[in-house]
């Protein structure tokens, strides 16, 4: 019989429903939620939904629950994943492969650091409670550089950062939806406007 030491190093498995598709993730301790998908990312999903030819990138993948979905959804576009955890970019990697994903590439990011200049058509995060509102500013404003006019930001945080987002939403972009509020979380999204750079 296994002991609870030699149990706790095995990886977590289970399967999910997102967005109408069925996974199976992989993941281990010190990720994220390693046991399921928690509730902000599923929420965000309910609200972000991409063309079948978009380019994506999801912001702190984790083992790719927000990532993985929405590259089912643009089945003929490309989603980058990408997180400064070394360990949640190669369990994002293996869930794309064992849910037979070929158009998702997963790779190590502090924020967009590492990301290729290319333009995107979303942008997705469930965005950390505890990061400091100077790191989210530089991170929305290079997303903003990154993003296709028309291109939206969709983020998804507890409810106590909902009026900085929105502060912040309008200083950069010039716009600010919300989406959703829900007893613990709230989604929204900006839009970059034309002309902006």
């Amino acid at each position: 019989m296994m002991n609870k030491y030699d149990a706790c190093k095995q990886d977590r498995q289970f399967p999910v429903d997102l967005k109408g598709y069925n996974f199976t993730f992989r993941t281990t301790w010190g990720l994220f939620s390693p046991e399921h998908v928690d509730e902000g990312s599923r929420l965000l999903l309910e609200y972000v939904n991409v063309s079948p030819h978009d380019t994506v990138l999801d912001v702190g993948c984790g083992y790719g629950a927000i990532g993985l979905p929405l590259a089912r959804q643009s089945a003929h576009g490309i989603v980058h994943l990408v997180d400064k955890d070394f360990v949640a970019v190669e369990y994002a990697r293996r869930n794309a492969v064992e849910n037979g994903i070929h158009n998702a590439v997963a790779y190590l990011s502090n924020g967009l650091s590492h990301v290729p200049s290319i333009q995107f058509d979303v942008v997705v995060s469930n965005l950390p409670a505890k990061a400091s509102s100077e790191l989210f500013y530089i991170l929305f404003h290079d997303i903003k550089n990154c993003l296709r006019p028309q291109g939206q930001l969709y983020v998804v945080t507890i409810n106590g950062l909902r009026e900085y987002i929105k502060r912040t939403f309008r200083d950069i972009f010039g716009t600010y939806e919300k989406l959703k509020q829900g007893p613990r979380y709230t989604v929204a999204v900006a839009t970059k406007q034309p002309g902006e750079d």
